[in-house]
């Protein structure tokens, strides 16, 4: 009888045990970097904690958590700019994150208001010029102010004012400069275009590369891929005849955006989801970061990846990353009325 007991307690202990709910964490993102697989692999080798994860554009991710409500299973939302986090925050689709150890990682001018979402990397938008048609007296001590000077009348080239890279940097020119004077800014930069906005951030580095334009802004990140031989050749050798110049060293600093996640606001594993962002900013999973996506760690012990560590040192702007999307709606109607397609 006492064995039977025993028998009976086991496979009652068993099957208790086999229906226990697994470890999961579910991740909304909008990144399309095929290395964050890996990141996802490694923190489920870690922690034991599954990851499922779901992909789309912002504006799809912000329908389907419209839609799923208060049963939505997501529990991170991961993605590239303050402004597309922001606007995640704006519709009322995230929560505050009460991780410590988080917010003793990512200093404050990284996390957005009430700390609904933090900085896993950073990324700088810079210039990128061509030597042979550019003077070493033009690039000295250059900010982004000067880009509407006349002096650069058809030698710029930049993406279109649709893309959120350049609503941030337009946000944080308003944050800075005001409204009024942005705006002269963002005239005077369209007079400048060598041509009508078109492609993405390498399109604008080949095209200064085969001499469309003599300068570019553009993410710091997409010119380590293109130097890494990940874009082809063609890219590489572009890249090649390119360097780099950091705006307004002598007063703020270079234009610095994220890429960031935040904790959604129905989650059902919201213990879960913080571990899965103090991950992100452990030493390792910032390694592995910096060192395939090319961006700047937030944690000051990682380096860079070393062709970007090669572009130089320089002074971030430490304006907070949270005005981007602040102003992002004063931004998109400016640079509407400044003519910039």
């Amino acid at each position: 009888m006492k064995n039977i007991k025993k028998y009976l307690a086991i496979i009652i202990f068993l099957s208790i045990a086999g229906c226990s709910p697994v470890q999961e964490v579910n991740i909304y993102t909008s990144r399309h970097y095929d290395v964050d697989d890996i990141l996802y692999a490694e923190f489920t080798k870690k922690t034991g904690i599954q990851v499922n994860v779901i992909s789309g554009s912002g504006g799809a991710l912000m329908e389907r958590l419209k839609s799923e409500g208060k049963n939505s299973p997501g529990d991170v939302f991961f993605t590239v700019d303050a402004g597309n986090l922001a606007n995640f925050q704006k519709g009322g689709f995230l929560q505050p994150i009460t991780s410590q150890k988080i917010k003793d990682l990512v200093p404050e001018e990284l996390r957005g208001v009430n700390d609904e979402w933090v900085a896993i990397a950073k990324r700088a938008r810079v210039i990128f010029y061509n030597p042979e048609s550019i003077t070493q007296d033009e690039i000295d001590g250059i900010t982004y102010e000067e880009l509407s000077d006349e002096k650069w009348r058809g030698r710029v080239v930049i993406r279109s004012s649709s893309n959120m890279y350049n609503q941030s940097l337009v946000s944080s020119l308003i944050s800075n400069l005001g409204e009024e004077r942005t705006e002269q800014w963002a005239k005077g930069l369209v007079k400048n275009m060598a041509r009508s906005p078109q492609g993405n951030d390498r399109s604008q580095l080949m095209a200064v590369a085969n001499g469309v334009a003599d300068l570019a802004i553009a993410n710091t990140y997409y010119v380590g891929i293109m130097l890494s031989g990940k874009g082809g050749d063609e890219q590489q050798k572009a890249a090649e005849k390119l360097k780099v110049a950091f705006p307004n060293q002598n007063d703020r600093g270079a234009h610095v955006n994220i890429s960031g996640g935040g904790i959604l606001k129905y989650s059902p594993n919201k213990d879960n989801a913080e571990k899965f962002l103090e991950f992100l900013l452990s030493v390792e999973a910032q390694s592995h970061i910096v060192n395939n996506s090319f961006e700047y760690p937030v944690i000051e012990t990682v380096q860079p990846h070393p062709i970007i560590d090669n572009l130089g040192e320089f002074k971030m702007d430490n304006t907070s990353v949270s005005d981007f999307g602040k102003y992002n709606p004063i931004a998109v109607k400016l640079m509407d009325r400044a003519g910039w397609k």
